[in-house]
């Protein structure tokens, strides 16, 4: 779907990522299309997944989770869906990615304190089959992108 994208689905795209809750109509005014169109336009990028949904922006601290921290995982290969599908379930992975280099994976994970981040490395992390080891990053600051 990419290759299909014209300039208008880029724009709907801009703006519904700078506000997921824009109505059709200002939606439409802001792209001097109709609102059947916009409508249509939204319903094809969203069928075609590349509108996977719409969510809150959260801000972490003020939601009780002050601490946030990068985890590294590396892992038995043989093991990797069994271990990733694990990793997902995890209460606090915000985000996570089977990558290249000297790790296998990298998490964002978000906890209460320093406490439960601990308790999430070193016993739910640590201690699940497959796991040869972690390496935590913790963020003392987090700036917003663009």
């Amino acid at each position: 779907m990419a290759d299909a994208l014209d300039d208008i689905d880029r724009l709907i795209l801009a703006e519904l990522t700078r506000d997921g809750r824009l109505s059709m109509r200002t939606l439409a005014e802001r792209l001097h299309i109709s609102r059947a169109n916009a409508y249509a336009r939204v319903e094809r990028l969203r069928t075609a997944k590349v509108i996977r949904g719409f969510r809150a922006d959260v801000d972490p601290v003020a939601a009780g989770l002050g601490t946030t921290a990068y985890v590294t995982v590396n892992l038995n290969q043989a093991e990797w869906r069994d271990v990733a599908d694990r990793l997902r379930s995890l209460p606090g992975v915000v985000h996570i990615a089977l990558v290249g280099g000297e790790f296998d994976v990298i998490m964002l994970v978000r906890a209460e304190d320093n406490a439960a981040l601990g308790r999430l490395v070193l016993d739910a992390i640590q201690g699940m089959p497959g796991v040869v080891n972690t390496r935590t990053l913790l963020v003392f600051e987090e700036a917003e992108p663009g």
